[in-house]
């Protein structure tokens, strides 16, 4: 309503001038009268009355009848359009007075005149009505009556106004107003049946996208009810249909919306375009500043160390996500208890409130650590005590691994079972081979690392250990027999029992092939027959031969000696001498040293050819020359020759041989050499 209108000392209800339609008199008439009536509704209503005269004659058929307009009362709420009328109406009354005694009486005086007009702008002056509303402006009215032509509203000046019926057909909104209560209406430029024209609908819409669009401006949210699924998200109501993308619903994502229907909700306006009508609304943006507000009044309070009460909120397999009032913070599963937990839904379910400790709070990277075990007590303190090495506990299997298995001697306390310590074997292809999950075994404790809450076991420690009698039962020389374990590049692992192997070293398997790779005389899985060459337990290690079973090198040492002459047929020349079969799998080595005549340094400096060169122009491979025995090795199978000595030994005993069949004392060694010459 306009400030005019609130200002009036008058009362809100309809204001009505009604005149007297009784026939006016040539007489000039005394000045009208106000009196004061209640109206039908219950309000002051101003009436405006006429002194009583005679009736006169109906005034003739076409004459201008001398009375106030009978239409409908017109509203006025600062209006400028009311206020035209209602000084229409004013006006009106002045001319039909004026106007009797030209049909009906001879002419007044001027002072009848004069006073009736006097009386008019009083009336008026009284009423002080303020402009009538223009079209299109909203303003508060109150309901007068609910008909089936529509709601007739009071709009505070002198009409009423209509909101018809079909206004809300239309719009499918139920009337559901009652008399007396307040609304907002927008009057429009048509009249119905003597009543100015409003429409509710209009005025709400325009009320609507108006606190949208301030709402728009300012950032603020608004209220609406979720109407419908659609493909994307959901339709809200606040006023008019809006679109809530179904990523702006929560902070996560939601993946039932058919359980938000029907759900009163606050949101924010992200998007506009009333022209379109389009309007896009997040739930998630007021989400998101109620949480930072959280977090930044929260981040002011927490310390490390500090011990606070949390919500979870989500489990996963790697720990849990604790709600402390706006900031998530994260309990890893390492911290969650002492010892091993099966899975973190074993301990804690998703809304429990919890206490943790905080660990770690990185300000800047908002991520918060968050223990558990902290605040319970730690069973690692006493376990040097408790379980010092060599102590045997029993315990249960809580974890297999590829490297061994966990054992738990107490609760929070678990130690490692290493692969290697489950058996004196070396061949165990998994411990779940030996053991598997929940078995409760013995064992022993091996090491105790405090520090780092660790705890060697070992459960081959219970079993005799087979090497500690390998030597009694094993001694050097004695023949055994085992199967094939495996085969690697420098020999063939073979298990004489469980625990106890020995290596056939690919050197060990014959005195006369040379063997490139020991599958070519072994196969995994089959049975040898062996020799025991070394037996070392302390480091369990045993060494084993085939070759050995047939020892030629042992008859050969034992039928030579040292400064023997002998033939030999070189194998092969090197850079360093040149190899010589003796017999059968036997070689011995004539260094390069052993080979060539002696000579002065500067005759060796002057020759140029290659050492192996000098060595080929002596010996040659394939052929049989005399070497004389320089040194024997029997342990390590070596036996060191000589040709150059050979050659001269055998000289020797040709001069003395020639001398023992010559008397002559002067014979030289000369002759003997043309004397064998002659005789070969």
């Amino acid at each position: 309503m306009s400030p005019e209108h609130d200002n009036n000392p008058q009362p809100s209800a309809i204001e009505t001038v009604q005149a007297e339609t009784e026939p006016v008199n040539v007489a000039p008439e005394p000045a009208a009268t106000i009196a004061p009536q209640q109206s039908a509704a219950g309000a002051a209503t101003a009436v405006v009355r006429a002194p009583e005269t005679p009736q006169p004659a109906p005034p003739a058929a076409g004459a201008e009848t001398n009375s106030i307009s009978s239409e409908p009362d017109i509203a006025i709420a600062g209006s400028e359009t009311a206020g035209t009328e209602t000084l229409s109406t004013a006006e009106t009354a002045a001319p039909t007075a004026e106007a009797a005694p030209a049909t009906s009486a001879p002419a007044s005086d001027e002072s009848a005149e004069s006073e009736t007009t006097e009386t008019m702008d009083q009336l008026l002056d009284q009423f002080s009505t303020p402009p009538a509303a223009s079209e299109g402006e909203i303003f508060d009215g109150r309901v007068l009556a609910v008909t089936d032509a529509g709601v007739v509203v009071d709009v505070g000046g002198k009409f009423e106004g209509l909101v018809p019926a079909q206004e809300f057909l239309d719009s499918g909104e139920p009337i559901e107003f009652g008399e007396g209560q307040t609304i907002e209406v927008e009057r429009l430029h048509e009249r119905k049946d003597g009543y100015v024209l409003l429409s509710y609908v209009r005025a709400h819409r325009r009320r609507v996208w108006e606190r949208i669009e301030k709402s728009y401006r300012e950032h603020t949210n608004v209220t609406g009810k979720i109407a419908e699924r659609i493909k994307g998200g959901l339709v809200v109501n606040i006023g008019v249909r809006a679109f809530l993308p179904a990523s702006q619903i929560e902070l996560r994502p939601v993946h039932d919306l058919e359980s938000w229907k029907d759900r009163e909700i606050e949101v924010r306006v992200l998007k506009l375009n009333r022209k379109r009508g389009n309007v896009v609304v997040s739930r998630r943006a007021i989400l998101e500043d109620e949480q930072k507000a959280m977090r930044d009044a929260l981040a002011g309070t927490l310390v490390e160390g500090a011990v606070v009460t949390g919500r979870v909120k989500n489990v996963t397999d790697y720990g849990i996500f604790v709600d402390l009032g706006g900031m998530d913070g994260l309990l890893h599963v390492s911290d969650l208890a002492w010892g091993r937990a099966p899975h973190p839904t074993s301990i804690v379910k998703p809304g429990e409130e919890i206490q943790v400790q905080i660990l770690k709070f990185d300000k800047e990277k908002q991520r918060i650590s968050l223990g558990r075990k902290q605040l319970l007590p730690d069973p690692w303190a006493a376990v040097p005590e408790r379980f010092p090495a060599g102590t045997r506990v029993h315990g249960k299997v809580v974890g297999v691994t590829d490297y061994g298995v966990f054992v738990q001697i107490e609760p929070g306390v678990e130690g490692l079972v290493h692969v290697s310590e489950m058996s004196w074997s070396k061949h165990v292809k998994h411990p779940s081979k030996i053991v598997k999950t929940d078995d409760e075994v013995d064992v022993v404790v091996l090491e105790v690392k405090t520090d780092q809450r660790r705890i060697s076991l070992g459960m081959k420690q219970l079993l005799p250990d087979p090497w500690e009698a390998a030597a009694q039962r094993y001694p050097v020389g004695a023949i055994v027999n085992g199967r094939v374990r495996n085969l690697a590049e420098f020999g063939a692992f073979v298990e004489l029992e469980e625990g106890m192997e020995g290596l056939i070293h690919i050197s060990d398997v014959s005195w006369t092939e040379r063997i490139k790779h020991p599958s070519e005389k072994f196969k995994k899985g089959e049975t040898v027959e062996a020799k025991v060459l070394k037996v070392d337990s302390q480091n369990r290690r045993l060494s084993l031969g085939i070759k050995q079973m047939n020892d030629i090198w042992a008859n050969w040492f034992k039928d030579h000696k040292l400064g023997d002459i002998l033939k030999g047929k070189v194998a092969r020349t090197t850079d360093f001498g040149a190899f010589v079969e003796l017999a059968e799998g036997i070689e011995g080595l004539c260094h390069v040293s052993e080979i060539e005549e002696r000579r002065p340094k500067g005759e060796r400096e002057k020759s140029k050819a290659p050492r192996d060169a000098r060595i080929t122009a002596v010996l040659t491979a394939g052929q049989e020359y005399d070497f004389k025995i320089l040194r024997l090795e029997p342990e390590q199978r070596k036996i060191s020759l000589s040709y150059r000595a050979a050659q001269k030994q055998v000289e020797r005993e040709e001069i003395k041989s020639f001398r023992t069949t010559k008397s002559s004392p002067t014979a030289t060694i000369g002759d003997a050499v043309r004397a064998k010459l002659q005789s070969s």
